[in-house]
């Protein structure tokens, strides 16, 4: 195969066969797929220099990990024959067949993966943004931040801690709850617990969305004494006085709670110039990209797909649904590059694994009809394990790294 061009030697006048904006995930696994069918001519947009495997990082705020493991230089996964193109996709018309880069290029394109990922609307939530790793204020959904929710977990004795979860889709919907599994089994730990009100923010009306699992986190949740206050959200934050304000949507009240410890998760979106886009999902209001929930080919526009987080799909946003959508826009995208109908079908497949101690982990599979899909048929996830943390901690990073990105799992 031919080296990437390093980063500053970026070709991007001509028509580009196939264009992958994005180089997280999704990005690079279905880049490297298509490479080792014999694609040439790939061209993958994406400005940052880093790429992290974001499932570590509730372990990193749980003190279970380092950030530094969970983060590797981007030129690093750029498969072998692609071109990267380090800039910021500004605009797309499926029309023209067209990119707007930063820098004022254009990229033109004659198919088109969009695996831009989703964007973390700190501002939606009034004060938040201000508060966010200040006054006792933290987030595992950013790695400047991860961090510091392990140092106010470990520095807490007493008072009041609240973990929220948004009324929008997010990237693994399990994280804001693990995190709080998590400190609450610190404190037992450190005979501490019994001081410490903990206050876990559900917008939904379960803790989780499938029957099976919900029953055991409910009994996880309780026996941490946790206060569970379903259909709410938190929809204010005072850093300086060191309130929330949670809404129950339940009752349409509205409670302002002084916290000692606040792990706030963002509400999320679709990137701004994704939303403006004639991609967008009109069906949707959060601006994802409208695709078949089996083919993930664009109902418009046949030439493009979509994966991942940006995609506008009825399943659970996770590195678990990139791994099966991967080989689907793959062999999809092969499929209509050579005149023939898209034949691979996604069912939805996604995958949340709970860890609900330190060294203790359900594994929750399942597809669009919450039906459960378990990788390992002979083993009970549906308790919490020992096996199933090692699983998570040691062998899914490079399974990731070394499977997944390289298009070979």
């Amino acid at each position: 195969m031919v080296a990437s061009p390093p980063p500053g030697n970026e070709t991007i006048a001509g028509r580009h066969r196939v264009a992958v904006i994005g180089g997280g995930s999704a990005g690079i696994s279905v880049s490297a797929r298509l490479r080792r069918a014999g694609v040439t001519d790939i061209t993958l947009v994406e400005p940052s220099d880093s790429h992290w495997y974001q499932p570590l990082w509730t372990l990193v705020g749980g003190g279970q990990a380092t950030l530094r493991s969970t983060r590797r230089a981007e030129a690093s996964v750029i498969p072998d024959g692609v071109r990267w193109i380090r800039r910021h996709a500004l605009a797309v018309d499926p029309e023209a067949r067209t990119v707007q880069l930063s820098g004022g290029d254009e990229l033109v394109y004659e198919h088109l993966v969009m695996a831009p990922g989703l964007q973390l609307d700190w501002g939606a939530v009034p004060g938040l943004a201000e508060a966010v790793g200040h006054d006792r204020v933290s987030s595992n959904y950013a790695p400047e931040y991860a961090p510091r929710t392990w140092e106010l977990i470990k520095g807490m004795r007493s008072g009041t801690a609240i973990f929220t979860h948004p009324a929008t889709p997010l990237k693994c919907g399990g994280a804001p709850q693990k995190i709080a599994y998590l400190a609450a089994d610190h404190w037992r730990r450190h005979k501490v617990l019994d001081r410490i009100r903990i206050i876990l923010v559900i917008p939904d009306t379960a803790l989780f969305k499938v029957p099976e699992w919900n029953r055991t986190l409910e009994r996880v949740a309780d026996g941490y004494g946790i206060e569970v206050r379903l259909r709410s959200e938190m929809t204010a934050v005072d850093g300086e006085r060191r309130e929330v304000v949670l809404t129950d949507h339940a009752n349409g009240t509205r409670e302002t709670v002084p916290y000692d410890l606040l792990h706030a998760v963002p509400p999320q979106s679709a990137p701004d110039w994704v939303k403006a886009s004639p991609l967008a999902d009109p069906a949707g209001p959060l601006g994802f990209v409208a695709a078949d929930k089996h083919t993930l080919q664009h109902p418009r526009h046949p030439e493009v797909f979509a994966l991942g987080d940006v995609a506008n799909l009825p399943t659970s946003k996770t590195g678990a649904a990139v791994r099966k959508q991967a080989p689907v826009v793959a062999g999809n995208l092969l499929d209509v590059m050579n005149g023939r109908t898209p034949t691979r079908r996604y069912d939805g497949y996604t995958s949340c694994p709970l860890v609900t101690a330190r060294g203790r982990m359900l594994l929750a599979e399942f597809d669009y009809d919450l039906k459960p899909s378990p990788t390992f048929p002979l083993i009970d996830t549906f308790k919490a394990r020992r096996d199933m943390w090692v699983f998570k901690r040691y062998v899914l990073p490079p399974v990731y790294w070394h499977g997944m990105l390289t298009g070979r799992l």
